[in-house]
């Protein structure tokens, strides 16, 4: 049995490597013909075991080519990155092991790596030192237990448990967002019984920040929910002037920061998160800037206590509780992944420098895109102050065409928007792979194609 498996996995490490050695030269997304292909991994419901080295070898030879090269370094679409090595080699180390992390007895090294990455992402993001945090999918789930934790601390504060009691006949609660608000974090208000249309939604200006003199009044019964990074702009809302207000009135601020708390890391582009530590919970992806294999969120909450009280179930008696952080009272899932192992590899092969290289490294590059469809005649939409890029390239019509052929290229990916009455393309530069050469690759593709659809 040992052999087999050893013989499998030294195969699936060959598959595995001419995939990431190879990703560079093929095309971004599938062309038709690969998705068509797919067809093969159906079939009849089979009836009888196959072959595991026969498995692997269809599901490479049929899936691989039908794969999103998102681990290259020219995707650009949805803020996704790729996967640093050391990550994926612990990602790799953890299936083996095949750890459930819901509690220390259950998997000590899991447990331990939560606490350690717990404090190192503290530590980095400039997060006040007692904060804790759960190990979640993504930022939707990360923004689901910091509001949990926002609902529970309130409601506890009116002398409401709404662990206990529920919502029914409950004080209410307000929720205040900004007119740019993520999907994602309405989705997790839906989730959690306080409404998408409920909410009060504040004005913005036109880079989608929170307009701070067009806030209503807050008080002890309100969440403010503001942003770290525009998912479209990379602009950050006013926290230096919304959270003091906030605090002073007893209301509790929760920041979506998917992506831009990493700006964190760098001494150029933390000023943008100036006040965000003042928050009481914040919700981050991993899977994002910092490269781990998905899926890998945190959210992270001041008083780790309100985090436990959400979402802890209490216990049973074949439920062996420690003394110490027991991870399953900080999730909404109780067995899980050990999904700490890779974000520990990740932080830990980088290191403070590596990142801050690797997001100043991502700006810069973005910046690079800006500059050179400035230079070619088209309109950059935003201010690029992180790693986000709006371009129009014409009319509505116009612009939907370019994103459409880029697209079927292959060269790149890039998706398309909505922004304040414009359409535009959407370039997202999150990965550790991309170079300044991807970039100008890229970008001589959008040019030529651009120019191709402007001749009509």
């Amino acid at each position: 049995m040992g052999v087999l498996v050893k013989e499998l996995l030294a195969e699936t490490a060959l598959r595995a490597a001419r995939y990431i050695t190879e990703i560079g030269n093929r095309r971004v997304a599938p062309g038709c013909e690969e998705i068509v292909r797919l067809d093969a991994l159906g079939g009849a419901l089979p009836q009888n075991p196959s072959d595991p080295v026969e498995v692997l070898a269809l599901l490479d030879e049929v899936g691989s080519p039908a794969t999103v090269a998102t681990t290259g370094g020219r995707y650009f679409g949805f803020v996704t990155g790729a996967t640093l090595p050391a990550a994926l080699a612990a990602n790799w180390l953890a299936g083996a092991w095949d750890q459930n992390a819901a509690m220390q007895v259950m998997s000590p090294v899991a447990a331990r790596l939560e606490e350690i990455v717990q404090d190192w992402i503290v530590e980095l993001l400039n997060l006040p030192a007692r904060s804790g945090a759960g190990f979640v999918t993504c930022t939707t789930m990360a923004n689901f237990c910091g509001l949990a934790a926002a609902r529970s601390a309130l409601l506890q504060r009116s002398g409401w448990s709404v662990e206990e009691d529920g919502l029914f006949g409950a004080p209410p609660i307000r929720v205040v967002v900004g007119g740019e608000v993520h999907v994602s974090l309405l989705k997790a208000l839906t989730m959690l019984g306080l409404g998408r249309s409920r909410v009060i939604s504040v004005p913005v200006d036109d880079q989608g920040r929170m307009r701070t003199d067009a806030l209503p009044m807050l008080d002890e019964h309100t969440i403010v929910c503001i942003q770290a990074g525009n998912v479209n702009t990379g602009a950050f809302d006013p926290a230096k002037e919304i959270c003091p207000r906030a605090r002073d009135a007893g209301a509790w601020v929760h920041v979506d920061g998917a992506f831009g708390m990493w700006a964190a890391v760098s001494p150029l582009y933390a000023p943008l998160l100036r006040g965000m530590n003042a928050a009481d919970s914040w919700a981050i992806d991993c899977h994002k800037w910092l490269n781990v294999p998905y899926d890998s969120g945190i959210v992270v909450v001041r008083e780790p206590e309100h985090l436990r009280r959400a979402l802890s179930a209490g216990s049973a008696a074949y439920l062996k509780q420690s003394t110490g952080r027991e991870p399953w009272q900080y999730t909404p899932e109780a067995s899980r992944r050990a999904r700490g192992v890779e974000l520990w590899a990740a932080i830990r092969s980088l290191g403070r420098s590596g990142l801050q290289e690797m997001i100043e490294r991502n700006c810069s590059q973005a910046r690079l895109f800006a500059d050179c469809l400035r230079a070619a005649g088209f309109t950059v939409l935003n201010d690029v102050v992180l790693n986000q890029v709006l371009v129009s390239f014409g009319s509505p019509e116009e612009t939907r065409q370019v994103i459409a052929q880029l697209q079927a290229d292959g060269t790149c990916w890039c998706g398309g928007t909505q922004w304040q009455g414009h359409t535009a393309m959407r370039i997202s530069v999150s990965s550790w792979a991309t170079t300044d050469e991807d970039v100008e690759r890229s970008v001589a593709a959008m040019i030529r194609i651009a120019k191709a659809v402007k001749a009509g």
